[in-house]
């Protein structure tokens, strides 16, 4: 069973490392950009899972919202328990029309309990200027629970953020000046080998000479004037070219969890590991014991007790082991594995082997 779980494994990691990715998945075009909006509300209808009363923001933003529609509340009398004050957060996706409706995050910042069964009030979505993009109103979504009774209860997921799907109205474009003369692409990751790849893919895929490379990250195609009247439809064909992305000699360690994530193309040079623990145990027991000098009350031997320590230090036989110049990183697991190396000492490993010089790759903690 392990050896058909290798096979596949070697299997997937051949096909992954041929496989084909297109522009359009590592690269941006410079002036068409998502645009985030956020609001602040209430969320009303909570079945006393809402803010305590000491939470003065909600209160005076419950009094204020009855004031404006001609109510004259108390702000001593106010009970918001069934209410919780929220902030609410959208992407406004390039090109939205006024009248389409996107999706939004609705989350407590108070000390609401949950937002189960609350519906979120008229809140409208702002940019980071000031105006408004969208409207957002809707019952709110949570995917958890929070159950308590007689001082006992459960949680499930996280129920103080919510979404609502299409919860927030559009009411403002925002404009793209696009330049239908060229088109300007952005790329993710600053590998040059990646940016000569796609400047040769789109000149190939559209037939003439007219991409080239403004920087380490950006590549510049010439719009023909031919095609300036189905300025998107080329635009289209230009990211639909794909390139075989490089290999980037990087390992990623993740100290927290234990997680480590090898590129392919990291090669070591000759080293030696040894490896080998330390392990001590401290050992305490009580014994009682009948204590024959000491008499009690009405003559009667009482009992003593008396702790013993008992300590065991056990070292494991390390051993040493040679990984030969050059070799690739999945021989050096390989090899690591053979001598019993757990995923946090392997870090410890790889951390020591890139001190020493000998790694020839980057070397990322998390």
């Amino acid at each position: 069973m392990r050896t058909v779980f290798l096979t596949l494994l070697i299997a997937i990691f051949a096909q992954s490392a041929f496989a084909l990715v297109k522009i359009r998945d590592i690269s941006n075009v410079e002036g068409i950009r998502d645009n985030q909006l956020i609001g602040y509300g209430l969320v009303v209808g909570l079945n006393g899972t809402g803010d305590k009363s000491g939470t003065e923001f909600t209160v005076q933003s419950l009094v204020n919202m009855m004031e404006r529609m001609g109510i004259t509340v108390d702000k001593n009398a106010v009970k918001v328990k069934n209410v919780a004050a929220v902030m609410v957060t959208a992407k406004l996706q390039p090109f939205s029309k006024s009248g389409s409706k996107m999706d939004v995050i609705v989350s407590s910042v108070g000390d609401a309990k949950s937002l189960e069964g609350g519906t979120l009030l008229m809140t409208p979505l702002s940019a980071a200027n000031g105006q408004v993009f969208a409207v957002a109103q809707g019952p709110v979504s949570v995917g958890g629970m929070n159950v308590a009774a007689s001082g006992a209860g459960t949680v499930k997921n996280h129920p103080t953020v919510g979404m609502i799907p299409n919860g927030a109205i559009i009411e403002r474009e925002i404009p793209f000046n696009m330049d239908e003369t060229n088109i300007v692409l952005n790329f993710k990751n600053n590998n040059l080998s990646d940016m000569v790849k796609a400047k040769d893919a789109i000149n190939r895929r559209v037939g003439a000479n007219v991409a080239k490379i403004s920087s380490p990250s950006t590549i510049e195609v010439v719009v023909p004037r031919a095609q300036s009247a189905n300025y998107y439809v080329y635009m289209d064909n230009v990211l639909s070219a794909e390139i075989e992305p490089t290999n980037l000699a990087r390992v990623v360690v993740d100290e927290r969890t234990g997680t480590i994530v090898m590129g392919a193309d990291v090669r070591i040079n000759t080293v030696a590991v040894s490896h080998g623990n330390l392990t001590i145990n401290i050992s305490s027991t009580v014994e009682v014991q009948k204590d024959q000098n000491f008499i009690g009350q009405q003559g009667q031997n009482n009992q003593a007790q008396q702790q013993q320590q008992q300590i065991t230090v056990t070292e494991e036989d390390a051993k040493l082991m040679i990984v030969p110049e050059g070799v690739a990183i999945s021989d050096l697991v390989k090899a690591l594995n053979s001598i019993g190396v757990t995923p946090r000492d392997l870090i410890s490993i790889l951390q020591a082997i890139k001190s020493a010089g000998a790694l020839h790759g980057e070397l990322q903690v998390m």
